[in-house]
């Protein structure tokens, strides 16, 4: 069963990561994994993560599939879906990726949304659709923006709607300040 004092342990694991040995690593996980029961979601998504931060992707992704299809939920089930996909997309399935991460765009949104449309940029950009990925890209950081959100939102529309007047788009353009 998953305990606070679990979650702590995990975190501790995962946080010698860029410090231990490669395999020291994956047994801690592997160690805390079986404290859980055979098949659990979250213990197949961690030791999917181990597998995937240490490099192999090609034995992390069945994990994930298998996590998710055992009922992971919550944000461990978000991450299960960007971390696969973008294993996905170093493996060579760009295809899927965009399938997944586009289907995860409806997902109710969660401090991961960037996340999403990150990976899905880069995974878009595999496939021949850059424009798709910069305007994706551009949306995703306009709402960082100090100023500008709202002209970059529409720029990042413009780059795959259908042609338009740009101050229709995004209205005129601010006057100067009188000195």
């Amino acid at each position: 069963m998953i305990t606070p004092e679990w979650e702590q342990r995990l975190a501790e694991a995962w946080a010698s990561l860029d410090g231990s040995p490669e395999d020291e690593f994956l047994g801690r996980i592997e160690r805390l994994v079986a404290e859980l029961p055979p098949g659990d979601p979250a213990g197949l998504f961690e030791r999917a993560c181990s597998l995937d931060s240490t490099g192999h992707s090609d034995l992390a992704v069945p994990l994930y599939e298998r996590a998710l299809r055992a009922g992971l939920t919550g944000i461990r089930r978000r991450r299960a879906v960007i971390q696969m996909a973008s294993s996905l997309r170093n493996l060579g399935d760009s295809p899927r990726s965009v399938r997944l991460l586009t289907e995860e765009l409806a997902a109710p949104s969660d401090e991961l949304d960037d996340a999403v449309k990150t990976v899905l940029a880069l995974a878009l950009t595999d496939v021949g659709r850059e424009r798709e990925a910069v305007s994706i890209a551009i949306g995703a950081l306009a709402a960082h923006l100090p100023r500008y959100q709202r002209s970059m939102a529409a720029y990042a529309r413009l780059l795959v709607e259908p042609r338009q007047d740009r101050r229709e788009v995004v209205g005129p353009a601010p006057e100067a300040p009188q000195a």
